[in-house]
């Protein structure tokens, strides 16, 4: 997994790892939509709440082309002091952690299987590793991205732009191209299908109700920092990573469609994923069961884990 580090990633970490039919193998943190050292405290919170802490966390000190704002890349920070995680014990060094590029060139190289890589945040660092390590190319499965905006508005609201391009890819769009014209096994959860799923009070209500299950709690409190992350006179908060992580799970309950694009990575448009013919091959997410998927998350959340005794509840 290679996420950075908002909400929403560190709630998709936690997803993945409900997931009984699938091995994690690596979680690569890159400081975009966060600050690094505080995300890698909250995604190795997220995994000792499992007894997964032998899972390799991988560190990014890539500087994006374009910055997130400031009071967004801060969350993690509230994220270590909620009443769920505060008490967890950690003494990680991150500077002791392996670069993010080398670990994923390691796990990939090492791998006995086909590998499956989720993308929540910007791909810099799986289009460095394959261009140091291009065998690592013939073990990957599949990259699932959230990322992109084909044919609806995208979700970058900033000076020098038109509003066309979605965040991920905005951030570093020189990588975005270029993973694009790797003509990988790619599948995009664009902003096209992520727009169909917005984080609800309906939704939240009924997480409220289950919330004697220790990660629906949790969860609950993550999406309620949400509610003023974004200004509702912009757009709301969607279920932008959550939903691209259940494609791993439940694939047969999105539309897929095969199309060509590029990306631009100049201005106006830097970061906009353009559909063209002289594109290269991906395929995107059009349309989503929502019923399904909302289901499926409250009953991934009502999961349970094996808390350390350290930490408080």
């Amino acid at each position: 997994m290679e996420h950075d580090g908002a909400i929403d990633d560190l709630l998709s970490q936690l997803l993945l790892l409900t997931m009984k039919d699938v091995e994690v193998i690596g979680v690569n943190v890159t400081p975009a939509d966060c600050f690094i050292e505080p995300a890698i405290e909250s995604s190795y919170k997220v995994l000792q709440l499992f007894g997964e802490e032998n899972i390799p966390i991988g560190r990014s000190d890539k500087n994006g082309i374009n910055a997130f704002p400031n009071e967004w890349r801060a969350r993690p920070e509230v994220i270590n002091a909620l009443p769920s995680l505060i008490n967890a014990s950690y003494d990680l060094n991150p500077y002791s952690l392996p670069e993010a590029v080398d670990l994923l060139i390691d796990q990939l190289t090492n791998a006995k299987s086909l590998v499956t890589i989720l993308i929540t945040g910007p791909c810099s660092n799986l289009v460095e590793a394959i261009k140091r390590a291009p065998h690592i190319k013939d073990k990957i499965e599949q990259v699932v991205w959230m990322a992109g905006a084909f044919r609806t508005q995208g979700n970058v609201q900033t000076y020098q732009h038109n509003g066309t391009a979605e965040w991920n890819i905005y951030w570093d769009p020189k990588s975005s191209k270029e993973l694009f014209e790797l003509e990988l096994p790619l599948v995009c959860i664009p902003l096209d299908v992520t727009n169909h799923v917005p984080v609800t009070k309906d939704f939240l209500s009924k997480l409220a109700y289950q919330s004697d299950h220790f990660l629906s709690n949790l969860a609950g409190q993550l999406w309620a920092l949400t509610i003023d992350t974004i200004p509702s006179y912009h757009y709301v908060y969607f279920m932008w990573d959550v939903l691209a992580t259940c494609f791993i799970s439940m694939p047969e309950n999105f539309t897929v469609e095969e199309v060509k694009a590029s990306v631009s990575d100049r201005p106006p448009n830097a970061g906009q994923t353009l559909l063209s013919e002289t594109g290269h091959p991906l395929k995107i997410a059009i349309d989503v069961d929502k019923e399904v998927f909302y289901e499926y998350v409250l009953n991934q959340l009502k999961s349970e884990v094996s808390l350390d005794p350290s930490i408080s509840i």
